[in-house]
């Protein structure tokens, strides 16, 4: 479902169906989930982007239309952004619904928990793209690695394995059947590394901390 371009941000696109808005917060899930996002602002951004899905499906379009999806990373700006993009025409503003009415509160909790938001013209097609900022200042850049022989791997730096950075606790030696030294990595989460000693790895000397590890951003 999801296409990344590159690490700060992913698209996808949603069918015109009620299962779209669960579909679109677990993909939000899991892409801030890498990003190092704080818990709080996981959650306010599910509220949003649940909120902003909604209101594209309700837009009154032929249902072969889907409805687009931007996440993104703004490092510099320390800012969260999502798009949410559909072929209908208008501009959605925000309504002060009666205490009767059961609906009509999306844009006032989106303006309710962004730092900014706004609309604008669909890039590229029909329709509009409805924006939404979040401050994340815990968002980080995807850090620089270098490569080296496993051999070469100590313990206390990360080493990217199966697709994400894992602190590296144990480093030791064994000797393969056939001959030739094998180097085993114990490691913060799952399983040790076996490989070749002179095989390649990626590996970097520190972590990243996120402002929670940072004790930053916690209430007293």
């Amino acid at each position: 479902m999801a296409e990344s371009l590159g690490s700060n941000e992913v698209t996808f696109r949603l069918s015109r169906c009620r299962q779209s808005v669960p579909r679109s917060r677990a993909a939000l899930h899991a892409v801030l989930g890498g990003w190092g996002v704080d818990q709080d602002v996981l959650e306010s951004a599910e509220l949003m982007l649940s909120e902003l899905v909604t209101n594209a499906l309700r837009v009154r379009v032929p249902n072969d239309r889907q409805v687009g999806v931007r996440i993104a990373r703004l490092l510099e700006d320390g800012l969260l952004r999502l798009e949410v993009s559909d072929a209908g025409s208008g501009r959605p503003e925000v309504r002060a619904p009666g205490d009767d009415e059961t609906g009509g509160r999306g844009l006032l909790l989106v303006e309710a928990l962004a730092h900014r938001w706004g609309v604008e013209k669909r890039a590229g097609g029909i329709g509009k793209t409805v924006w939404a900022e979040l401050k994340a200042p815990d968002i980080v850049a995807e850090p620089v690695g270098r490569e080296v022989a496993a051999v070469m791997v100590r313990p206390g730096q990360q080493v990217r394995a199966w697709g994400k950075w894992r602190a590296v606790r144990t480093v030791r030696t064994e000797s393969y059947a056939a001959g030739g030294l094998a180097i085993v990595l114990g490691l913060g989460e799952g399983p040790a590394l076996r490989v070749h000693a002179a095989e390649p790895l990626t590996v970097r000397d520190d972590s990243v901390p996120s402002a929670r590890e940072r004790g930053e951003g916690t209430p007293g």
